[in-house]
C-alpha cells in the first residue's frame, strides 16, 4: 500500500499489512529519516505513524460514505523510547457517529502488549 501514500508516509517508508486477526497494521522500518536522538525514533515519526494508522482504520470504517475526515484534536502519549527495528501501529474506532469519530491508535515494536506510544484522535466527518 505504499503506492498512493502521501509524501510524508513515503518519507517514513510506511507500508501496510493485514494482521492475522484481520487488523490493518502500519509498519515503519528504522532508518535514518526517522531517527531523533542517536539510536531512538523521533517523536514526530512516531506521531506520523499513529496518525496514518488512525486514518487508515477510519477510512475502512467509512468506506463508501461521502465524507472527508479532518482531525480536530490529537493527543499523543509517549510511553517508551522507540529503538532500532520495525515499529508497528494499529487503531480502533472508539466511536463513529454521523459527524464525529473518535479513534485510538497504539504503536509498538517487539510486543503489542508493550506499546511505545498511543494516540487519541477526534475527527470531524465533514
Amino acid at each position: 500500500m505504499s503506492d498512493g501514500l502521501p509524501p510524508y508516509a513515503q518519507l517514513l517508508q510506511l507500508r501496510s499489512e493485514t494482521g492475522a486477526d484481520g487488523t490493518l497494521l502500519f509498519v515503519m522500518p528504522f532508518h535514518d529519516d526517522v531517527i531523533g536522538r542517536p539510536g531512538y525514533l523521533h517523536g514526530g515519526a512516531i506521531a506520523g505513524l499513529l496518525e496514518f494508522a488512525a486514518y487508515g482504520e477510519l477510512a475502512r470504517a467509512i468506506e463508501g460514505r461521502p465524507v472527508t475526515p479532518k482531525p480536530i484534536s490529537v493527543t499523543i502519549d509517549y510511553l517508551l523510547g522507540g529503538r532500532g527495528g520495525d515499529t508497528f501501529a494499529a487503531a480502533t474506532i472508539e466511536r463513529l457517529g454521523a459527524r464525529i469519530a473518535n479513534v485510538e491508535a497504539f504503536a509498538w515494536q517487539k510486543d503489542r502488549a508493550t506499546p511505545i506510544a498511543s494516540a487519541r484522535i477526534n475527527f470531524l466527518l465533514g
